[in-house]
């Protein structure tokens, strides 16, 4: 961030957004990484673990734009302050109900019904930080380098949602078992809530900058970058229809690819466990190597990959469906933990290149004055994708265990043949 007069405090407070930011989405795909063997050790039904996400990520898009508003009228550190509290305060309820379940308190649709309804905490208020978090760097920041402060700000929602399953596996505790990374991470989210209200520093009066929707942080729901649009947009923003002709076929490719990566990654955890024949606790670590190299294809293809190929997005929709369809397929079929790795990490290079593709390619397709709502759009596609497709994925799942891979490799596969016919050649991604 710039320094200016009392840099020292704006370094202080980059800082803790940033780890406000992290805090959240890891703790959040976390307990994703671990719910399929909680689910299965306390006995309940997978589509109920889903369903504990899909109904997270619906309050989160329902009251994610009233929070964005709100943080632009209120004092941001407040706004920061109640996104972090009440992530903590959901996931101690969580391991809390997830312990009762796991020691034999109560049954495990008990345990279960009552974990669903702390997430709702998480979804209602854990969306009100992001944007507030996002309004107090854009007033500290100049123009000149607001995108690159707000995008390191927001690489931390992208790190946590690597770093969480990467972790949750060593806080697997005695006792509570598979429950322990819900403790642990309330505990962060405490340690956080501290420093925030104890060193934060309060808006400054001239502060007028806004702060933007943030998608639900998901297990490869990596950012797009479009709330960083939304948030540097000059300007009211200016209505834009879904279907509008110029960015219609690349909200095709959102909508298809937002719903084929929450199908399929919301499914692997249960994947592994049966693949593999392991018990619950014992597969926790082959899910996490799963997850983690899923994570590393997609930062190599948006970290290195999309900057020395310097594809354009048409490109990058097209080969991007492609290997994502291919991945999901391999998947379906695989059956070791190499080839389910492996599978997955060509998946998650393809989505890596889908996500870039949509995002930039709706932005191009219009003009400087529209461009906050058209991130407005984007973001809502992505915060969608997850309020049915965890569901519909492990619902499939339960049918037939390759099912919800082979559905989504051929709808991606789909996908690549329309982009070839339906998406306009336009700029560079970069």
């Amino acid at each position: 961030m710039q320094r200016r007069a009392g840099g020292g405090r704006v370094d202080r407070d980059f800082g803790l957004l940033f780890l406000v930011m992290l805090t959240i989405a890891a703790g959040n795909t976390a307990l994703q990484s671990v719910l399929p063997a909680l689910g299965r050790s306390l006995g309940v039904r997978d589509s109920a673990v889903a369903l504990a996400f899909s109904v997270s990520a619906l309050v989160w898009v329902a009251v994610a734009p009233a929070w964005a508003r709100r943080s632009d009228r209120s004092g941001r550190k407040r706004m920061v302050a109640l996104g972090i509290a009440g992530f903590t305060l959901s996931v101690i309820l969580c391991g809390v109900f997830l312990a009762a379940g796991v020691l034999g308190w109560i049954g495990g649709t008990a345990a279960m019904v009552a974990f669903i309804f702390a997430r709702i905490i998480y979804g209602g208020f854990g969306a009100a930080a992001p944007p507030a978090a996002q309004a107090m760097v854009a007033a500290r920041t100049g123009r000149e380098e607001r995108t690159r402060a707000l995008t390191l700000l927001a690489s931390a929602f992208g790190l946590g949602t690597i770093l969480g399953p990467a972790f949750a596996p060593f806080f697997v505790l005695p006792l509570v078992g598979l429950a322990g990374p819900a403790f642990v991470f309330a505990g962060f989210g405490a340690v956080v809530l501290w420093l925030v209200l104890r060193y934060l520093s309060d808006d400054a009066p001239e502060a007028t900058a806004k702060g933007a929707v943030t998608s639900y942080p998901s297990i490869g729901g990596e950012g797009t970058g479009a709330s960083i649009v939304a948030a540097t947009a000059e300007g009211p923003p200016r209505e834009i229809k879904l279907t509008d002709r110029r960015i219609w076929p690349w909200m095709v490719v959102g909508l298809v690819t937002g719903h084929a990566q929450a199908m399929t990654s919301q499914a692997i955890g249960f994947l592994v466990i049966d693949r593999l024949g392991l018990p619950p606790i014992e597969a926790q670590q082959a899910i996490g190597i799963v997850l983690m190299t899923g994570a590393g294809a997609t930062l190599l293809a948006q970290w290195g990959v999309i900057p020395l190929l310097d594809l354009s997005p048409r490109s990058l929709a097209i080969w991007g469906g492609i290997s994502a369809a291919a991945g999901c397929a391999l998947i379906g079929v695989a059956g070791s933990l190499y080839a389910i790795a492996v599978a997955t990490g060509i998946a998650s290079l393809g989505f890596g290149f889908l996500r870039p593709a949509f995002t930039a390619g709706a932005s191009l397709a219009v003009g400087a004055e529209e461009q906050g709502a058209v991130a407005g759009r984007t973001t809502a596609v992505n915060g969608a994708a997850y309020v049915l497709g965890p569901s519909i994925g492990v619902g499939l799942y339960e049918l037939w265990g390759p099912l919800p891979y082979l559905a989504a490799g051929a709808a991606l596969f789909v996908l690549a043949g329309y982009a070839i016919v339906s998406l306009r050649p336009s700029a560079r991604a970069g």
